[in-house]
Formats: C-alpha cells, sequence, structure tokens
C-alpha cells in the first residue's frame, strides 16, 4: 500500500510557485537573448559619471540585472533598451549585463577605466520589485546637528528626492526610468559627497507601495573611500512591508583622514567608542515623530 502512496505523490502536479518566491523576473522568449553594450565602450574617461547603456534582444526582458564592481543593481528596460548612469569610481570600473529569459541568462561585459578623484561618500539604494518607491533619504552632520554628544536630526542638512543638494555639497540623483524621474521601480537611487565633512551621517528609507505590491526587500551598497586603501563597503539588505516605513539603513561616522566607521543598526551592535551620539535611540524617535521621511517604524 505504502508504494502506491507514494506513487500517486510523486505523480500530482505541484502547486504553482508564488510568483513573488521566484526573485528576478525573467523574459518570455524562448531563444536565447542577446545583449549589447553601447556604452560604455571601454578604454579612458574623464567623466565622473559613468553611462550604461544598451540593449536586449528580447524586449520582454525587464528588467536586466547590471553588476558594476561586483554591487548588483536590477535596471528597468523600454522596449529591449536601458540606459542609466552611475557615479564612476576611479580606476578600473568592470560592468557586467546579464539577460534572463526561458532560454537561459546572456551576458555582456565591458571595462573601463575612469581617471577621476576616488569618491569618498557613494550610497546606492534598489529594491527587488518594480511598482513600489524605496525612497533614498540621507541626512547630514551640520555645525549644529551634535551638541554635548547628543544628536539632533532636525539640525542635520537632508537630502532626498525633493531637495537634492546640501549646502556642504552632497548630491541625490533622481531616479530616473526612461526618461521619467517619478516612476516607482527597482531604483537605482544615487546620492555622493566628495568632500564630505566629518561627523554622523544616517542613511534612510522610506516605503510607498503601489497597487498590489505588498512588500519588498531594499539594499543598500555603501562605499567610503571608494579606490584606496582607506576603501570601506557594506551592503544591507531590508525587507518592507508596512506602507510609510521609515527604516534606518545605516549611520556612518565620517572622522576625518580617510577613516571612518559604519553602524548597520539591522547585524552591527551599537557603537559605544567615543565619537557616537549616545542618544541614537531618542534621534530615530525625532525623526518618526516629526514625519520627515514619511513617519513609519524602524530600528536605530
Amino acid at each position: 500500500m505504502l508504494p502506491v502512496i507514494l506513487a500517486l505523490l510523486l505523480s500530482q502536479t505541484p502547486p504553482a510557485a508564488n510568483p513573488r518566491q521566484q526573485g528576478v523576473p525573467i523574459g518570455k522568449g524562448k531563444t536565447l537573448p542577446t545583449v549589447r553594450l553601447s556604452a560604455p565602450s571601454g578604454g579612458w574617461t574623464v567623466d565622473r559619471m559613468l553611462l550604461i547603456e544598451g540593449t536586449v534582444s528580447d524586449a520582454t526582458i525587464d528588467p536586466i540585472v547590471v553588476s558594476l564592481n561586483g554591487d548588483r543593481y536590477l535596471m528597468r528596460t523600454f522596449n529591449g533598451r536601458f540606459s542609466r548612469s552611475f557615479p564612476a569610481a576611479s580606476g578600473k570600473n568592470v560592468v557586467t549585463v546579464m539577460a534572463t529569459n526561458q532560454a537561459g541568462t546572456a551576458r555582456a561585459q565591458a571595462t573601463s577605466y575612469a581617471q577621476v578623484p576616488p569618491v569618498p561618500f557613494k550610497v546606492i539604494l534598489t529594491s527587488d520589485t518594480d511598482g513600489v518607491y524605496t525612497d533614498l533619504h540621507v541626512y547630514e552632520p551640520t555645525d549644529s546637528s551634535v551638541k554635548d554628544g547628543s544628536l539632533t536630526i532636525s539640525s542635520m542638512a537632508h537630502v532626498y528626492w525633493a531637495d537634492t543638494a546640501s549646502p556642504s555639497g552632497g548630491t541625490f540623483y533622481l531616479n530616473s526610468q526612461g526618461g521619467d524621474f517619478d516612476q516607482p521601480a527597482y531604483g537605482p537611487y544615487l546620492y555622493i559627497h566628495r568632500a564630505p565633512p566629518k561627523g554622523v551621517y544616517l542613511v534612510a528609507t522610506n516605503y510607498w507601495p503601489s497597487g498590489d505590491k505588498a512588500h519588498t526587500v531594499a539594499t543598500l551598497n555603501l562605499s567610503l573611500f571608494e579606490g584606496t586603501p582607506q576603501e570601506v563597503r557594506r551592503m544591507v539588505r531590508i525587507p518592507l512591508a508596512t506602507p510609510g516605513t521609515t527604516r534606518v539603513l545605516a549611520w556612518v561616522n565620517v572622522l576625518g583622514d580617510g577613516q571612518a566607521e559604519v553602524y548597520v543598526p539591522s547585524s552591527d551592535p551599537k557603537p559605544t567608542r567615543a565619537g557616537w551620539p549616545t542618544n541614537l535611540a531618542e534621534a530615530l524617535k525625532e525623526l518618526q515623530s516629526n514625519g520627515d521621511s514619511g513617519g513609519g517604524e524602524g530600528d536605530y
């Protein structure tokens, strides 16, 4: 009797997987796609921004996967075309574009060498779901943001989609999707500072889903002093589910002389060494009560 039961179980068709659990959507084509990179074309550049642009033969593939120096992003396609500029790293920039449909995954790669100064502070935020907003918010230190060891977020410089330049030189790049700067999508949201002042920075995201999109996973790629012996790189992945949720992705303490410390609340012990504010939890409550990033819940 047992063999008969096993045979019946094995012959049954398994239930369809939840599309949300299947990872990056793949194209519908059954012929292996062709990926062509028109930029970067290789060689040397003196541009501070690196254009990644090209085409994929299967127009149903949306998004493509882009790897830039090992950091992975999702990029929308429009009728088989994709285009987005990223801050170039000083020196070698290796770009790999991957496109997947039912026949498999195709790749194209190019290497460009940028003769530009190193970028000491770079933030790139993406999500794994189309049709959602995972807005990036960066708070910079000011002369009055920390007093007597306590941080006041309302005294920090707030850089985000509605205020894209800070007094000290931080720059926010809007989420461009096919020429539209206000579309919910995978991102990326970009922020750089070429001369970050010393002090504590806050990197946060504010989540707003749309339509039937219930949740997503936000991915932060943080690079400090890129291309130098003091380089620091962190990747943070945090699930987001509640509309209006504000989550702190990372605190960064720029110490000067090419030195910085990163505190990721979701994975690191709370910093205790001198130089860190002692009231990070209270500062976060101030952020949420004022609704600076849309309110919601979060870690500190």
